[in-house]
């Protein structure tokens, strides 16, 4: 699994384009520059099949209309935030954004915790609410891509409309509590580790007894 690394739109947030197989790949959030997306597409001869999302803040769905209509990708979204693929409202736009809103037409919801397959790879669906009620991380073999739920030293803000501080923290003990040691792959900034987490980031090592 070769994974490249994107920072798109106006928070520069990150994007993660999963090669699955070859030639064929899906991308974890795009947050705008679709047509820089579509070119890298295009450079590495790859196929987008899927794109999945960690939640439903524009930072990480700005270029997912286009992506979508350029590609013919799927499109997998938590229900508990598929309403802000069509809201700028509720996916903060209208409050935080400079650019046009551009609603997501066409998406597939999960729900709870379930596996989405693609080529080689199994992305199980960890449903991580806290951040916004739909957040998820997908976890692909020893890999997290935490959207906004999980930082290098922090985690996602949950002073947001449609936030909640007692289920982010219940969403950290579930990550903190899986067995082993992940490569994690933030919303924002650099990778980490989920044991270097456990042990440095405050809001994880409280969790230790």
């Amino acid at each position: 699994m070769r994974i490249h690394t994107l920072r798109l739109g106006e928070l520069r947030a990150n994007c993660y384009v999963i090669e699955t197989a070859p030639g064929r790949c899906v991308a974890v959030d795009i947050g705008g520059h679709a047509r820089l997306f579509l070119e890298f597409l295009k450079m590495h001869k790859l196929t987008l099949t899927k794109i999945l999302l960690t939640h439903g803040h524009f930072d990480h769905i700005s270029g997912v209309e286009e992506v979508a209509d350029g590609t013919g990708a799927e499109v997998y979204i938590h229900a508990n935030d598929a309403l802000m693929l069509s809201s700028s409202s509720m996916s903060l736009a209208s409050s935080m954004s400079y650019g046009d809103f551009v609603p997501v037409s066409q998406y597939t919801v999960v729900y709870g915790d379930c596996y989405i397959n693609d080529g080689d790879c199994t992305f199980r669906v960890f449903h991580t609410p806290g951040h916004t009620m739909g957040s998820v991380c997908y976890i692909c073999g020893d890999t997290i891509f935490s959207g906004d739920t999980l930082f290098c030293c922090s985690v996602g803000r949950t002073d947001f409309p449609g936030s909640n501080p007692a289920m982010m923290t219940a969403s950290l003990k579930k990550l903190y509590d899986l067995p082993g040691n992940y490569k994690v792959f933030p919303g924002h900034d650099d990778a980490t580790d989920l044991e270097y987490e456990r042990q440095e980031n405050p809001y994880l090592k409280r969790f230790r007894g």
